[in-house]
């Protein structure tokens, strides 16, 4: 047997794939324009906005402090996201002390951020 042989199942595999989702692609344009119906309204035609006629341009400029709401939520959330691992292997008891001081030093400087936010106004929305 030779090295190019081991490769065939891959590639009949990769070759399946392409002709299935040319497949669907084909078999979906197909039942759309057989099943098309075309009946254009005021209604489904105009812009929708949750519910509410459109009141001003959708090109208008947000104020910066969402922008800055938004990064620290992110922010927050990720870090928050680095305690679930943490927690587990805790349980474990395999990260010893050293683990459990560096997580507590993680933690503090992540609520000294928190609460710098907090006294600069950061949070606040008017």
């Amino acid at each position: 047997m030779t090295m190019l042989e081991n490769y065939i199942p891959i590639l009949v595999f990769i070759a399946v794939g392409f002709m299935f989702g040319a497949m669907l692609i084909i078999f979906g344009k197909i039942f759309s324009m057989l099943l098309k119906v075309d009946r254009p309204n005021p209604v489904k035609l105009s812009p929708f906005e949750c519910g509410f006629d459109e009141f001003e341009d959708a090109r208008m400029k947000f104020d910066v402090r969402y922008y800055l709401v938004a990064i620290l939520f992110i922010i927050f959330d990720l870090e928050i996201a680095f305690l679930f691992p943490w927690a587990i292997v805790l349980q474990e008891e395999s990260v010893g002390m050293f683990g459990f001081v560096s997580m507590m030093i993680f933690l503090g400087i992540l609520v000294i951020g928190f609460i710098y936010e907090w006294m600069k106004g950061a949070l606040e929305w008017e």
